[in-house]
């Protein structure tokens, strides 16, 4: 089940960069489960992972190699790599050498990614066995095709597309994501990658993907769990006709393009939150400071009771309220405090609004897509966190994730 629009737009080529994908029947022989990546030779790579402290193998590998000059990516679903302990570390390795001696490269120029359950021996064999097939079949036209390989409880595939002109010049920047469970990120989502042809030193190609991230990635939740595998890549091959990027040359179009992507992925992991079937947007104005304003509105989404009211189509706004009482906001006047449920008023001078009525209230709570917005009235900063409701079905998918 997924809330609102779920087709996935045609997603642009990006010079320098190519990907093949292949079954290599790690949990399921449906579809494709694992995607290489090529980055041609000179390209930049910038990435962010998982602050969990029981970080899966891969993400230990994929940061450590990131400092060498990476030139290919191996992305596997149905499997995190996660708990595994040594042998997850050298299972890893196995993989990424497998991949370099198939290619010509070395070990660490390999990135490897998993994603899929938590505590299970990466097969190894499967991946090394299928590997040739998915370079066989590299091309720069396959980011569909690796937006599918990489899901795992998602019910589309996730992508978006940018062109930005810089200097008359065109950039073209293409992403796609996996996630729908276990999404509250604090610092990316489970699995992102984004493709550019931008000519862009790394270190400022790192400046661009940690800012959009935290505008994008980092401001949604499904559930408040964090990932062990997150990691988000944004890869620069420089095969733009356009002039480099420098803090004098394009840096504001690019990073503008970067940041539209990473919100259209991070939307779409939101619209397909497990068994979601509502889209909720939380906004908060009038707070102290940015800081102060998302965690109000993070209290507000991890709140099993609002979920479930939203589930229910249930405009029980007390636990709204409650929600914002218990942010830990010092200093909170509830006399200031406006709330508002779609366009309509909840409350007001510390509580129910005088003009609200349950009908209206019952209006907006019967749409698919819902908005609600906080007036801290403490200071000019606002924010927003995307979220959706708790539903039957996200008990039943994760109850069952493992059958």
């Amino acid at each position: 089940m997924a809330v609102g629009k779920n087709v996935l737009p045609e997603l642009q080529r990006v010079p320098g960069i190519k990907i093949g994908t292949a079954n290599a029947g790690i949990k399921q022989t449906g579809r494709d489960d694992i995607a290489v990546v090529e980055l041609c030779a000179g390209a930049s790579c910038a990435a962010v992972f998982t602050q969990n402290a029981f970080c899966a193998a891969p993400v230990l590998l994929a940061r450590k190699n990131l400092q060498k000059n990476p030139r290919w990516l191996l992305i596997n679903s149905g499997n995190a790599n996660a708990g595994t302990g040594k042998q997850g570390i050298q299972d890893a390795r196995s993989s990424c050498a497998a991949l370099a001696e198939m290619t010509g490269t070395q070990p660490d120029s390999v990135l490897p990614f998993s994603t899929g359950v938590i505590g299970e021996p990466l097969p190894v064999e499967k991946i090394t066995t299928a590997l040739p097939k998915a370079l066989e079949k590299l091309s720069d036209n396959a980011w569909e095709q690796a937006a599918r390989a990489i899901m795992t409880t998602d019910t589309f595939a996730k992508g978006s597309s940018r062109a930005v002109s810089i200097a008359g010049r065109t950039v073209t920047i293409t992403g796609i994501a996996k996630g729908a469970g276990m999404i509250q990120p604090n610092m990316a989502t489970m699995l992102a990658f984004l493709g550019c042809d931008a000519k862009i030193a790394r270190p400022l190609l790192q400046q661009c993907l940690e800012q959009a991230v935290g505008q994008s990635f980092n401001r949604i939740t499904v559930d408040g769990d964090t990932s062990t595998n997150d990691a988000c890549v944004l890869i620069a091959s420089g095969r733009s006709t356009a002039p480099e990027i420098t803090g004098e040359c394009g840096l504001r179009e690019f990073a503008g393009a970067v940041l539209e992507v990473c919100q259209d992925l991070a939307e779409a992991i939101i619209r397909d939150g497990e068994g979601a079937t509502k889209f909720i947007r939380i906004i908060v104005k009038q707070a102290a400071s940015e800081r102060e304003a998302l965690q109000v509105a993070k209290t507000i989404a991890h709140s099993p009771l609002v979920k479930t009211a939203f589930f229910a189509s249930d405009p029980n706004w007390g636990r709204i309220l409650a929600a914002v009482g218990r942010a830990g906001i010092t200093g909170l006047d509830i006399d200031r405090i406006v709330m508002y449920l779609g366009d309509v008023c909840i409350v007001r001078n510390g509580g129910r609004a005088d003009d609200y009525q349950e009908a209206d209230g019952q209006r907006v709570m019967d749409r698919e897509e819902i908005s609600v917005t906080v007036d801290l009235g403490r200071g000019g900063m606002s924010g927003q966190v995307l979220t959706c409701d708790f539903s039957y079905d996200y008990v039943r998918i994760n109850a069952e994730y493992r059958t």
